[in-house]
């Protein structure tokens, strides 16, 4: 039997978030110091077990705050949980959240080396891959300007090609799909078939319900922080917008 590419056993997260706003580090320092500073126990994800072979592309869907964010970190590497197992097999290319790792300041491509050198990559390797990336982003006339200077259809369109060209095992993409036009949209679902053709794995976090039955075969519903519903994605999207659009309180059970 072939081991699963991501699995998750049992999987809770939780935060501390301050019951009253501070205003800056220095009130939080001397709360702190005073003993005046009070905490409530937010549990963004709660006993989520998920498995996924390699080469699935994985839907996930839900409303703001049910923890679909939370899930794709912790399959990054760049959380840990709290209670519970995560497994992961392979290179991740997250695309947590749009430019998140670029530097305003730096250019576009001075971004895209910085990003390789990130993941491993040498600058040579970097030098050999840039044109491409730049190309398949159509950012050629922007390239050397400083990303600041970019639209946050721009700053997608070179996240997404940075992300998928330096050949993860597993793609996390973050509605990073919602910015673009159709144009961009069409082009992004061309490659993501292409990562499904070549036994990749792929996470897309959405709203557009559209959007996740055209890119995956699989969806995930996630509802305040536990998983409600697992299967293909045509069944899985139809049932989240009847229960969107219709009775809220009629939630199938945790699975």
């Amino acid at each position: 039997m072939t081991a699963p590419a991501i699995l998750l056993d049992k999987v809770s997260v939780r935060y501390r978030i301050p019951r009253e706003r501070i205003g800056s580090l220095k009130e939080y320092a001397i709360r702190r110091l005073k003993r005046r500073l009070y905490f409530d126990e937010f549990e963004a994800l709660k006993e989520v077990s998920l498995e996924v072979p390699g080469g699935e592309t994985v839907g996930v869907i839900g409303r703001n705050g049910a923890g679909k964010s939370t899930l794709l970190r912790l399959i990054a590497r760049v959380m840990p949980p709290t209670a519970g197992r995560v497994l992961v097999r392979g290179r991740t290319a997250p695309l947590l959240e749009l430019g998140l790792g670029f530097h305003g300041e730096l250019t576009g491509r001075e971004n895209v080396m910085l990003q390789g050198a990130l993941l491993g990559f040498s600058r040579r390797e970097m030098r050999r891959r840039t044109p491409r990336i730049v190309e398949w982003a159509e950012l050629e006339e922007f390239i050397d300007a400083p990303v600041r200077t970019y639209s946050t259809g721009m700053a997608a369109r070179l996240a997404f090609s940075v992300a998928t060209d330096v050949e993860p095992d597993i793609l996390l993409v973050d509605e990073a799909l919602a910015v673009g036009d159709e144009r961009f949209q069409m082009k992004c679902h061309a490659r993501i078939e292409d990562f499904h053709r070549a036994g990749k794995t792929v996470f897309l976090v959405s709203h557009a319900l559209a959007a996740v039955r055209e890119n995956c075969r699989r969806a995930i519903w996630i509802h305040e922080g536990r998983l409600v519903r697992d299967g293909d994605s045509a069944s899985v999207t139809e049932l989240y917008h009847g229960w969107s659009v219709g009775d809220p309180v009629a939630l199938p059970q945790a699975l």
